[in-house]
Parts: structure tokens; C-alpha cells; sequence
């Protein structure tokens, strides 16, 4: 399967990979920003690879040099049994990458908690706004940057 894919995915582009690494049987690249679409499009449509379902959708924050942020899609394959994980590595001072929601509908509301968490920005996503904090809220809670006890007087607390 592994050859299968890659195949695939390098007939778009050789650049489109950057790397591939391969843990305990599961299989991890890393895609270039630009060609994400084209590849998760091909990982869902293709009649051999059939990625439809589409498990989660994360963001982390690795300080990688000239990277900030990484984006993280775990897809499984139902008919081949089989996971893979794209990642897409972000500079802090782009933080934009296009959505996957109209391909996997399923990364609606994981996108959005990874804009409300981190401030990443998916670019024509159909209803980006912040889950658990409030919109005026100005900043990101699971950046290394935020103070573990929190900005006082940032957000307004409930009375008792």
C-alpha cells in the first residue's frame, strides 16, 4: 500500500512530499502547503486509496527552524485498513493554510478548534470563527507563548 501511495502522490509532484517517515506500521508525510489540496483530493477520490474517512484534524506548535506551527490530518482508509497521517508545517508569520472541509466534511469543527486554540487560519473554510473562547478574545491558548495561568483581566469570568 505504502508504494501504492506514494506513487500516486509523487505523480503530482515530486516537490509535493517533503518527507515520509514510517512508525509501527503507520505512515507520516510531510506535504508541502501548496499542493495540500491536490493531494487530498486524489487520497479521497482515487478507486485504489479511498482515504473517506477523515479521523482528525490538529495543530501543534514544534518552533521547527522557519516553521512554527504544524498541521496535523489522521485519514483512514475503510476498504484498505489502513492509516495515514499528513502534517503541513506553517511559518509563524503565515499561519494560513486552505481548508479540507469541502473534501472531508468531517474537518469543519476540527479546523475551527485549531484556529480558536493556536491561530491557525484555514483559508476559505465556510465558518471560521472560535469555538470556546469568545471572538474578541486575542489570543491563542495552547501557543508555548501564553501564560500557563492566563492573561488576568483578558476575559471576562462569570460572577459567582
Amino acid at each position: 500500500m505504502k508504494e501504492k501511495l506514494l506513487n500516486k502522490l509523487n505523480a503530482v509532484s515530486k516537490e509535493a512530499i517533503e518527507s515520509v517517515e514510517e512508525f509501527r506500521n503507520e505512515l507520516t508525510l510531510v506535504v508541502k502547503k501548496e499542493y495540500l489540496l491536490q493531494i487530498a483530493q486524489i487520497l479521497r477520490d482515487d478507486s485504489e486509496l479511498q482515504f473517506d474517512s477523515l479521523r482528525d484534524v490538529c495543530g501543534a506548535e514544534r518552533f521547527l527552524p522557519g516553521d512554527r506551527f504544524e498541521v496535523i490530518y489522521n485519514l483512514y482508509s475503510i476498504q484498505n485498513t489502513f492509516r495515514l497521517r499528513l502534517k503541513v508545517h506553517l511559518p509563524e508569520s503565515d499561519p494560513h493554510i486552505p481548508t479540507v472541509s469541502s473534501i472531508w466534511h468531517a474537518a469543519n469543527f476540527p479546523e475551527r478548534e485549531t484556529y480558536d486554540m493556536y491561530g491557525i487560519i484555514f483559508d476559505n473554510h465556510p465558518d471560521m470563527r472560535r469555538i470556546y473562547m469568545p471572538e474578541e478574545f486575542e489570543y491563542h491558548p495552547l501557543r508555548k507563548d501564553f501564560p500557563l495561568m492566563g492573561i488576568p483581566g483578558s476575559i471576562p469570568l462569570p460572577r459567582k
